[in-house]
């Protein structure tokens, strides 16, 4: 077993966490990564309004004695969600994790603690790490240039992130970003972190609720086959390479694009669609460069066996027979 701030934290046996993953993260994949030991939220605004998650969350109930988190991510737009409203039912709810994405949840971060509730904001660049550190959050997640979804704009890589936010930062860190296996969660521990985030390995397990199409499409494709789209609207975002994406990059290239240019190919309910359908060349899924390391569809519970058995491998294995290998000949 390995034991970490991040295990502590969430009272889990595995320092793994399943974020929130838009149509995807829902009551039949969280609760199978809580039960298989890790730490799993469901994506709030995936559900159209609060009783709906409401529902889900009592659905999810009934799949697990464990508890489980909500993803909240916090979006400009010109109708903003009723957050105070989802909020309040997780409170109602007896939920005790929130994981925070998105713009800056400080407006928020009262409501949500007066719930008693434990928050991981996930950032992508260490300035605002720090700055969720500062308005009260009890860990982060430090998202990598190698993530799906959206990376930001600064384009640093988890091997460099992780160690500069370990440096500056008091509070808990969970890695992503490119983590897929238990060689992975050995490095983001030697990096300075306390757990890794999967979002792309947990999108082809047996329990994520979308299209066969779906998984298959991660585990046919490698690194080399993403993109990232919306570069030029200050929103960039790492996905499956297809020719929706194709097309979205061809109008960016144009110049002076705008989201209204680009709606037909990347709005959320195209992708949903995209999702169930499992026409995995209409509508956009966020996919990251981790697709290089996944070549099956295991249960939740199988995969992270997996990991942590070959993470443990590898701390006795390479790591103690390099330490107490003898010095070479020559060496003093």
């Amino acid at each position: 077993m390995i034991k970490t701030r991040i295990t502590e934290l969430f009272n889990i046996e595995r320092p793994i966490l399943q974020g929130g993953l838009m149509w995807i993260s829902r009551a039949e994949l969280t609760s199978a990564v809580v039960n298989a030991g890790g730490m799993g939220f469901i994506t709030a605004l995936t559900f159209p309004d609060p009783e709906s998650l409401r529902t889900e969350i009592r659905r999810c109930r009934e799949m697990t004695s464990r508890d489980f988190g909500i993803n909240l991510t916090f979006l400009p737009t010109l109708r903003p969600p009723d957050y105070s409203s989802f909020i309040q039912v997780c409170i109602d709810e007896g939920i005790k994790f929130i994981e925070t994405a998105g713009y800056n949840p400080e407006a928020y971060i009262d409501h949500i603690k007066s719930g008693s509730i434990t928050v991981i904001h996930k950032c992508t660049s260490v300035r605002h790490a720090l700055k969720a550190q500062e308005i009260g959050c009890d860990a982060v997640t430090i998202d990598g240039f190698e993530a799906a979804g959206h990376p930001g704009e600064d384009d640093v890589t988890s091997l460099v992130l992780v160690p500069l936010a370990s440096d500056a930062l008091r509070v808990p860190i969970v890695a992503s970003g490119g983590f897929a296996d238990g060689r992975g969660l050995v490095a983001a521990l030697g990096l300075g972190a306390d757990g890794i985030n999967m979002g792309t390995r947990f999108a082809a397990t047996k329990e994520a609720p979308v299209h066969e199409n779906i998984k298959k499409a991660i585990v046919e494709h490698s690194e080399l086959d993403t993109s990232l789209i919306m570069r030029t609207l200050g929103n960039t975002e790492r996905v499956l390479r297809n020719p929706s994406v194709e097309k979205v990059l061809e109008i960016e290239g144009r110049g002076n694009a705008t989201i209204e240019d680009i709606i037909p190919y990347v709005s959320g309910l195209v992708g949903k669609a995209m999702l169930e359908e499992g026409n995995v060349h209409r509508g956009i899924l966020s996919a990251g460069q981790s697709m290089g390391l996944i070549h099956d569809i295991p249960s939740c519970r199988e995969l992270m066996d997996r990991i942590m058995a070959q993470a443990e491998a590898v701390i006795r294995g390479n790591f103690l027979q390099v330490l107490t290998s003898e010095r070479a000949p020559g060496t003093g």
